[in-house]
């Protein structure tokens, strides 16, 4: 079978391997489509310290059942299902708090262990979550999972004013997330594309700034207050300083993205705001339950979110093109049918 391996930074190739063997309770899972991310994007430019080479990438996957008996009784062969990317060890402070999520030992397909750009995986059943969604849908489900989960981190509720920094793919499920529970969801980002996408996506507002002046606009949006909650999906020095600055008073700031170098900070707004500083790793099952329910009403732009879909063997060339100019891609699907 055909399978997508990162050799080294910058180096991607497409590999033949052997079918895998299903043992125990895994089932065998023909992959349908598979979508590439940031952590994708950090892997084959050699900047993602949680991966090691040679890998086989790819943890957002649509598959279908291929053969395995499962005792869920939707889980037959010809079913389709999303898959939930990461294992958790069950023993560390996390696991025990009922945090597998943010697990220390943590392995997500792709990452700490070989992914789904295959033409072929097993997975156990548990790891399967069936739904009565296109290809397309379900391969969205694990990227929009991990805004569900910083918005539920942010305990975010209808009164709430909520924005959001970023409206790539992490950010653009936090705006979707937001708008799923009735918040008021005003969407930053410096490209006019995205913030299209995520008006569609629900965000009753948009700031474009590059050439708004992000402090002036956020506080007409909300008399003079600021936001209740400000979900950080970009990973800036300026943008994690801002979410702290910008935040209402008694507010929460929720940081997804990842800052590439130490930030400073005016901390007494730490103090003089009592804000809640919280980081937001990965999802849980309930965020999958939620994400497919949120789609399964058709509540998200599917077809805008999706830049490109392409073929296995364009994998190697679009890697290095996206590299070059990531601004040039939403989000990048690979069809393995």
């Amino acid at each position: 079978m055909k399978t997508l391996v990162l050799k080294g930074p910058g180096i991607a190739e497409v590999q033949t391997a052997p079918q895998p063997e299903v043992a125990g309770q895994d089932l065998l899972l023909k992959v349908r489509m598979v979508g590439l991310c940031g952590t994708d994007l950090s892997s084959f430019r050699g900047k993602n310290p949680m991966l090691t080479f040679p890998r086989i990438l790819g943890h957002e996957v649509a598959a279908t059942i291929a053969e395995g008996k499962a005792d869920h009784s939707k889980l037959v062969a010809g079913t389709n299902v999303a898959l939930f990317p990461y294992l958790s060890c069950g023993k560390c402070s996390s696991c025990r708090h009922n945090r597998p999520n943010a697990c220390q030992f943590n392995q997500t397909l792709g990452v700490q262990r070989d992914g789904a750009l295959a033409e072929y995986i097993t997975m156990p059943e548990e790891k399967l979550y069936p739904a009565d969604l296109s290809i397309k849908e379900l391969c969205l489900v694990e990227p929009l999972t991990i805004g569900f989960h910083a918005v539920g981190r942010g305990r975010v509720v209808k009164q709430d004013t909520v924005a959001i920094f970023g409206c790539g793919g992490v950010g653009l499920g936090a705006v979707a997330a937001s708008h799923f529970r009735g918040a008021r969801t005003i969407a930053v980002d410096v490209s006019d594309d995205k913030l299209d996408v995520a008006r569609k996506a629900g965000a009753n507002f948009v700031i474009h700034s590059g050439r708004e002046n992000l402090h002036e606009k956020l506080l007409e949006l909300t008399d003079g207050f600021g936001p209740d909650v400000v979900i950080e999906a970009i990973g800036l020095p300026q943008t994690f300083r801002a979410a702290v600055e910008e935040v209402a008073f008694t507010g929460r700031v929720v940081y997804i993205g990842y800052a590439k170098e130490p930030v400073s900070y005016e901390t007494r707004w730490f103090v003089q705001k009592e804000l809640d500083i919280m980081g937001s790793r990965n999802a849980v099952p309930e965020d999958f339950r939620e994400v497919i329910l949120m789609l399964e009403r058709k509540l998200f732009p599917v077809d805008d979110a999706v830049s490109l879909i392409a073929r296995i063997e364009e994998v190697p060339a679009l890697l290095q093109a996206w590299a070059d100019d990531s601004s040039r891609f939403k989000k990048i699907m690979i069809s393995m049918d």
